[in-house]
């Protein structure tokens, strides 16, 4: 008589486990976003940068400097990078992945227009060597403190269920 070495229960863990990973799921998919609701326009005046030169500059009279900031969610698959200006807002509407504060920043008069490069492993959707940049476009930034309290703003790329985060530093 053979045995089997996993009992039921086990071998029912080990499919859920295997269909976990072939389906793409990630575990934290649906765990709540840190909300900010004490941030003040001060904090966000200033310029914010991010990895390959993206850099955004937030005037206190509600101007913005772009400078090559890919799309959000999944317009970040189109591979394209805008430049330009336009206008930002600090808002508490609800308008991403959390009750808190956001940053709306909306581009205006695009300037420019980059194609991102592929990462290791990555695939630019099939409009990416064609299509550039909009010439307009609203992006919605959540807000985080870091462990010195000190804020960054961030998006999510891509698939918004994979939570890839776009973060920008305050330089």
């Amino acid at each position: 008589m053979k045995t089997d070495a996993l009992g039921p229960a086990r071998r029912i863990a080990a499919l859920v486990a295997c269909l976990l990973v072939l389906v793409g799921c990630n575990p934290h998919m649906y765990d709540e976003v840190p909300a900010v609701r004490d941030a003040k326009r001060a904090e966000i005046v200033g310029a914010w940068r991010c990895l390959d030169a993206t850099e955004v500059t937030l005037r206190a009279d509600g101007t913005a400097v772009i400078r090559l900031l890919d799309g959000q969610e999944f317009d970040f698959d189109d591979g394209w990078r805008a430049s330009g200006t336009g206008t930002w807002e600090l808002t508490d509407e609800r308008a991403g992945w959390n009750d808190g504060q956001h940053v709306r920043l909306t581009l205006t008069s695009r300037t420019a227009s980059a194609t991102r490069a592929p990462g290791p492993g990555e695939r630019l959707g099939p409009s990416a060597e064609r299509a550039p940049a909009p010439d307009t476009y609203t992006w919605t930034f959540e807000l985080q403190r870091n462990d010195k309290k000190r804020l960054l703003l961030y998006f999510f790329f891509g698939d918004p269920d994979s939570r890839s985060a776009y973060v920008l530093e305050r330089t």
